[in-house]
């Protein structure tokens, strides 16, 4: 749990430094993003938070580390309010209570035991029915999608988070499987022989690159302070559903959940857009001596 707090913190801190990586270049011309030396550190710092979150997930059920992603948003709050200069609301205290209260509350009475995940687990489970079915749909719902972005030039912001959120529940889905899978190998029982743990070794990777891209493409257009909570949102219950929980636990995990939503709903709402800002206003902000307002 605390691997996992600290890597969502790393996460919030890497999407903003991200998000600022977007408003410097878009100041200077149309440059690719991924030239600006500023967005690789954001993209790095990111790959450490998300490291973490791979190892929790070795540890701990999906459906326990997947909704502390709730403590990013928060972070990123505080954070648009410490560096950013934004005006901390009264929401923003009560949705940030309400949705630690969730967390806590989720953390202290989830179950603490996880399935041991192993190759021959895996297969069973990939093979299953009910997973093709629901891989189908998901392949589906993902194709229209894309053709609403693509060809109808849909930019909207719940079209691109639901295109993470779908890639999302795939990379749980493999995280978990090779995360486990390592972690049985790490005990003693050799899982690298099975060809299924380098197939969900390329799931993992694969949704993981196109998340990246689709979730910069959504930082690009729109405020940090929308991105973060819907696709905190939109990531939890994608991971709740693609996770295999117990039926008795299901209906108290969700409450548990929406009580952080309704949190981050309130963080989120009639949030002010972003100013636009000269690029160079938090290196000022940084250097002793110089005039800290513009």
């Amino acid at each position: 749990i605390i691997i996992s707090i600290c890597g969502n913190v790393l996460i919030s801190i890497s999407l903003n430094i991200q998000k600022y990586a977007h408003v410097c270049l878009s100041q200077r011309g149309s440059k690719p993003y991924y030239t600006s030396v500023l967005w690789w550190c954001g993209l790095l710092l990111m790959g450490v938070g998300e490291l973490g979150n791979f190892a929790a997930y070795g540890f701990a059920p999906a459906s326990l580390i997947a909704p502390l992603g709730c403590v990013s948003v928060i972070a990123s709050a505080f954070i648009s309010v410490i560096f950013l200069k934004e005006t901390l609301r009264v929401s923003d205290v009560v949705g940030g209570t309400l949705a630690i209260t969730g967390t806590y509350v989720l953390v202290t009475f989830a179950p603490h035991t996880s399935t041991h995940i192993t190759a021959h687990l895996v297969q069973f489970c990939v093979i299953s029915w009910h997973f093709l079915l629901y891989l189908m749909i998901e392949v589906i719902a993902f194709c229209i999608l894309l053709f609403l972005y693509k060809k109808k030039n849909m930019k909207k912001i719940v079209i691109v988070m639901l295109l993470v959120a779908l890639l999302a529940s795939l990379t749980v889905i493999s995280v978990k499987a090779v995360s486990g899978m390592i972690t049985e190998s790490i005990k003693g029982d050799l899982q690298f022989i099975y060809p299924i743990f380098y197939v969900m070794l390329v799931v993992m990777v694969v949704s993981c690159a196109f998340q990246i891209k689709f979730l910069n493409q959504a930082m690009k257009m729109f405020d940090a302070t929308e991105v973060v909570p819907i696709n905190f949102v939109f990531f939890t219950a994608s991971a709740i559903v693609a996770g295999s929980l117990q039926r008795s636990n299901r209906f108290y995990i969700v409450c548990r959940c929406l009580l952080s939503f309704l949190g981050v709903f309130l963080i989120a709402r009639n949030r002010p857009k972003a100013k636009k800002q000269d690029c160079n206003f938090i290196a000022m902000e940084m250097v002793p001596g110089k005039p800290s307002n513009i």
